[in-house]
């Protein structure tokens, strides 16, 4: 699914426009991405969370050479599933 397709899903089921929804779901967005980038766990229930870890530096292979080399520390969001998500799709795998 696309951004545009959620969209027009969230118009369809909430009986919004289109531009409407877009500017729902911007907002939606907009209100993770900052709450991540200001060190926030995000938590929607049923759905999942969304958190940034660390990844400490560390000494990786260059894969064309095989040379040992450092790699850098970093940041990266993590995402786990709910358990109404988790519940969702164990069920919906059955079909």
């Amino acid at each position: 699914m696309t951004k545009s397709e959620l969209i027009s899903e969230v118009a369809a089921k909430t009986g919004m426009t289109k531009k409407e929804s877009d500017t729902a779901v911007n907002a939606v967005i907009d209100a993770i991405i900052s709450a991540l980038a200001s060190g926030e766990k995000v938590q929607i229930v049923g759905f999942g969370t969304f958190e940034v870890k660390t990844r400490a530096e560390h000494v990786g292979r260059n894969p064309y050479t095989g040379e040992p080399m450092t790699i850098a520390a970093s940041k990266h969001v993590t995402f786990s599933a709910g358990k109404t998500l988790k519940e969702t799709l164990k069920s919906s795998s059955g079909k």
